[in-house]
């Protein structure tokens, strides 16, 4: 009868050859290797060194089939170009190798069509769970869809209010407020603020808590609202549309440090000091906000830790039978720079 074997040709250790080189049952050496209860200490580490002596590789296909669960967890992101979401994946993708899951990362690059594609996929593969920076709100047929699916999802800078699922988001509206206060703080009153697409989520919070703060800490400030692309390229077309139209402005809040980076470019292209003609803040704090010139004024918002979390609570609703969807909110914090000053006189 031949061996069963591995692609190099070595045969393929399986767990009834543990369990005879351990001298225990086959339900022992799997309770050990999985840290199950019930297994004496010594036992347990018995079962481990011979595992690792005889380069055991646990074959999770038909672990899942046992346990019903593939340790496979989805990551549906809109552009991981974007240094947001590629510290977001760090995070995801740290938290589930300490659990021993895999993460299979999918780019929805904008595009429903795209993201509906990769969700399907996903269920398709059996994942453990979904976490998803949605392109735009899920629809009530694909809510309904995605809830009957039993796949636990984590949507990501989504409002708790609006979706039956779980979130993990930063505090958008107190980032908007602390940009406003910190600008009204340096004088500036004639403000504008370059915002993604209406009604898009954490970006409509930014704006709303933004303009709040404006009206309550100045009366007599003005805030023009321009939308467009949350993207660099987006950020270029409304700064420079900005600049030609309202040559008054003094100081400006983009709605995420990509648009920032595009208002940065419309400047210096165009002949705008930042700072010394127009203030700018931005929002996310990603590394390159530090590399800019000059370095870029923004809201930080714990990136890293938003995958992490997600992949927490998906792991616990993974186990759990009621999947009451869990709702978490991270601080914020204003991080000054040099892209920000007092208004001239």
């Amino acid at each position: 009868m031949q061996k069963t074997g591995s692609l190099d040709g070595t045969k393929t250790v399986k767990l009834r050859d543990i369990a005879e080189a351990a001298g225990v049952t086959i339900a022992t050496a799997s309770r050990s290797l999985n840290g199950s209860y019930g297994v004496h200490r010594l036992t347990r580490e018995r079962v481990l060194q011979v595992a690792a002596r005889l380069n055991y590789r646990p074959n999770r296909l038909a672990r899942s089939l046992v346990t019903g669960r593939s340790q496979i967890l989805g990551l549906i992101l809109s552009d991981i170009r974007n240094p947001f979401f590629a510290d977001v994946a760090r995070g995801a993708e740290d938290a589930a190798f300490t659990a021993g899951c895999d993460v299979v990362l999918c780019n929805s690059d904008l595009d429903p069509d795209k993201q509906r594609h990769y969700i399907d996929s996903l269920m398709g593969k059996n994942v453990d769970g979904i976490i998803m920076n949605s392109v735009r709100a899920l629809d009530e047929t694909e809510q309904r869809r995605l809830a009957d699916s039993g796949v636990p999802v984590v949507l990501l800078n989504s409002s708790p209010r609006k979706t039956p699922f779980s979130t993990v988001s930063a505090d958008n509206e107190r980032g908007g407020r602390l940009a406003a206060e910190y600008l009204i703080g340096l004088g500036h009153r004639n403000l504008a603020h370059l915002s993604g697409p209406r009604h898009h989520g954490n970006l409509t919070q930014r704006a709303q808590g933004f303009l709040r703060a404006a009206r309550e800490a100045s009366k007599d400030s003005t805030v023009r609202v321009v939308h467009g692309g949350h993207t660099l390229d987006g950020g270029y077309t409304m700064a420079r549309k900005l600049f030609r139209e309202h040559p008054g402005v003094t100081a400006i809040f983009a709605g995420n440090d990509a648009v920032a980076f595009g208002v940065l470019k419309a400047a210096r292209e165009m002949g705008v000091r930042i700072p010394q003609d127009v203030s700018l803040v931005g929002f996310d704090n990603v590394e390159f906000a530090t590399m800019v010139h000059p370095p870029l004024t923004t809201i930080h918002q714990a990136k890293y830790e938003m995958g992490e979390a997600a992949v927490n609570i998906l792991l616990r609703l993974a186990k759990r039978k009621d999947r009451n969807p869990e709702d978490r909110v991270l601080g914020v914090e204003l991080i000054e720079r040099e892209s920000a000053a007092s208004v001239k006189k």
